[in-house]
């Protein structure tokens, strides 16, 4: 069975030019080649306000990975990085120990 994956372009820039057009700086990320998860969540995360309160979420190791070196690169402890992508600082720690 083939996984049907959205079109999340295409759904954030609809989304933007009938509801926040007020929001130019998604624009930046809307124009990469392809959208990554994590780019998903920051744009929900702008037009949103973090407003999404929905705590069952599932992230592919691609995104785990990439949270973790964006935490390294910036040189953040796992609270930050928790408070910054709404995460529990217990998920960053055993995303830590398990990759």
């Amino acid at each position: 069975m083939k996984t049907i994956i959205p079109d999340y372009k295409k759904i954030y820039s609809d989304m933007i030019a009938e509801k926040f057009p007020e929001h130019k700086e998604c624009h930046k990320i809307l124009d990469k080649e392809e959208l990554s998860q994590l780019d998903v969540i920051v744009l929900n995360n702008i037009l949103f306000n973090n407003k999404n309160h929905n705590k069952h979420r599932s992230y592919s190791e691609e995104t785990i990975l990439e949270i973790l070196r964006f935490q390294k690169k910036n040189n953040w402890n796992n609270s930050e990085v928790a408070k910054h992508f709404n995460l529990s600082r217990n998920t960053v720690t055993k995303w830590k120990k398990y990759f």
